[in-house]
C-alpha cells in the first residue's frame, strides 16, 4: 500500500484545513486508517482513526470536537477535516494503514505510512 498525503499548509489560528490521503496498491477498503502527527522535538502522536467502513472513529482528546476523520472507499481516500486550529496543532501529519479489522491508536500497530504533510498554525 502506498499512501500520499496532501492538503497541508500555513493557516492562522482559528482557521481550518482538510488533509487528504490517497492510497494505492491494494484494496483500500480492507484497511483501518489513522492520522498521526509529529511536532519538532516531540514524539509522533495519535490524532484520529477510522475503521474500514467508516462507521467507527476514534480521536485524541486534544482534537476531539475540532477534527473529523472520514473516508471515501470509492476514491481510496481518507480525510482529516480540521477546524478551530491552534498553534499547538503545528506538526507534520501522517496517514497510516493497518492490517486487521479494528481501528487503533498506537502507531506500532500500523503497517504502512505516508511521507507526511506539514501543517503550520500561526498565532
Amino acid at each position: 500500500v502506498q499512501l500520499v498525503e496532501s492538503g497541508g499548509g500555513l493557516v492562522q489560528a482559528g482557521g481550518s484545513l482538510r488533509l487528504s490521503c490517497i492510497a494505492s496498491g491494494r484494496t483500500f477498503n480492507n484497511y483501518p486508517m489513522g492520522w498521526f502527527r509529529q511536532a519538532p522535538g516531540k514524539e509522533r502522536e495519535f490524532v484520529a482513526a477510522i475503521d474500514w467502513s467508516g462507521g467507527s472513529t476514534n480521536y485524541a482528546d486534544s482534537v476531539k470536537g475540532r477534527f473529523t476523520i472520514s473516508r471515501d472507499n470509492a476514491k481510496n481516500t481518507v480525510y482529516l477535516q480540521m477546524y478551530s486550529l491552534k498553534p499547538e496543532d503545528t506538526a507534520v501529519y501522517y496517514c497510516a494503514a493497518r492490517w486487521g479489522t479494528r481501528l487503533a491508536a498506537s502507531d506500532t500497530l500500523y503497517d504502512y505510512w505516508g511521507q507526511g504533510t506539514q501543517v503550520t498554525v500561526s498565532s
